[in-house]
């Protein structure tokens, strides 16, 4: 894909994503005071508490993690996340949705089913429309204890703690509804169906287990050489790597040959080259 198709991919993806948030936003959640996680939710309270547009609120909150987004990302990150957020907050001002339901059940969860689409399809058009990733990788920098997904978590606890105090202990609970539906969401449109995992195998069969990988599943196995640590006998160990999918194939595999087959199996964010097919993300 030439440099010219890649954005207007990018362009098209981001812009999707923007009305999708925004549609998630004022057609579901806004009525019914509900919030999301991250700087988005913070955004709603404090929309919700004083009564300043949520328009303005996205992008004045999010813009010190654009400042931080160009300094650790990048120039051209962080001139799509300004204007992604930019256009979330017109959209917000300008653009008319209608309020879709008044089922609290159905506002939650559909109404983060699109603000984590929106939010997906602008990180595959390699933008953001909410900085909590961008402050969490900071944070987890400076640290060097808490993790990027650590931070995110004690963030939301306040947030939604915060909620609950607030807006009631009933909104907060379909809030934090809103954002499990809106974090699933995202999961799936950046890793996609074929999200990865990595497989480890010890057998005494390897050889056997090898060829039918590449057989079955034509997928590439990688060989080490290994020594057992108890019975310090030399032993090949395979390492392959399948999306979700075929993990239930391998494993098919490994008990026909080898049922006493040592198997280790661990999530992967993204893989590419050799025998994997690689996804687009920006």
């Amino acid at each position: 894909m030439n440099s010219r198709s890649r954005f207007a991919l990018n362009t098209g993806l981001i812009l999707l994503g923007i009305f999708s948030a925004a549609f998630g936003l004022k057609g579901f959640l806004l009525s019914s005071h509900f919030i999301d996680g991250g700087v988005t939710g913070i955004s709603m309270l404090l929309s919700s508490m004083s009564g300043i547009p949520l328009a303005i609120l996205i992008s004045v909150i999010n813009l010190p993690f654009i400042a931080v987004g160009y300094k650790q990302i990048g120039k051209a990150f962080a001139l799509k996340s300004a204007l992604a957020i930019a256009g979330l907050s017109l959209c917000l001002a300008f653009v008319k949705f209608p309020d879709v339901t008044s089922d609290k059940l159905l506002t939650a969860i559909f109404g983060g089913f699109f603000i984590g689409a929106g939010i997906g399809l602008a990180m595959r058009g390699g933008a953001v429309l909410d900085g909590t990733e961008i402050a969490a990788l900071l944070v987890s920098k400076s640290t060097h204890i808490l993790k990027v997904g650590d931070v995110i978590l004690i963030l939301n606890i306040f947030i939604f703690a915060a909620a609950a105090l607030l807006l009631g202990v009933e909104s907060a609970l379909y809030s934090m509804l809103t954002y499990f539906s809106a974090s699933k969401t995202v999961d799936f449109l950046v890793y996609g169906i074929e999200e990865y995992h990595g497989i480890t195998i010890v057998s005494a069969h390897s050889q056997n287990i090898r060829r039918a990988i590449l057989h079955d599943l034509s997928r590439g196995v990688t060989v080490y050489q290994g020594r057992g640590g108890l019975s310090e006998t030399e032993q090949e160990i395979l390492y392959c790597v399948v999306t979700r999918l075929e993990i239930a194939k391998v494993k098919s595999i490994i008990e026909e040959i080898d049922a006493s087959a040592f198997v280790v199996i661990h999530h992967i964010a993204d893989a590419s080259g050799g025998m994997v097919k690689k996804r687009i993300l920006h």
